[in-house]
């Protein structure tokens, strides 16, 4: 099992395997997902936007600009 020490300053050193096997490098980012109370995920976000794309499959209905304005409207109406 890998193990890292957490500095003074809030820091760790990720151990090179860790980092070896997320596939991250100097300059990554990395996220910290709360998977349930007082545990979380470490996940490499390396991928680009480019990659998202069909993630969720074919659009079913295009919406259109004023379909979003009128949605955005009647949710700030419904949170007063």
């Amino acid at each position: 099992m890998a193990t890292a020490t957490l500095t003074t300053k809030g820091q760790i050193t990720i151990p090179v395997e860790v980092r070896a096997s997320l596939g991250v490098d100097a300059g990554d980012r990395v996220e910290f997902v709360e998977i349930a109370p007082g545990r979380y995920e470490f996940i490499a976000a390396t991928r680009s936007v480019i990659a998202l794309k069909g993630m969720f499959g074919r659009r079913r209905k295009a919406v259109s600009i004023a379909d979003m304005n009128a949605a955005i409207a009647r949710r700030g109406a419904a949170a007063k």
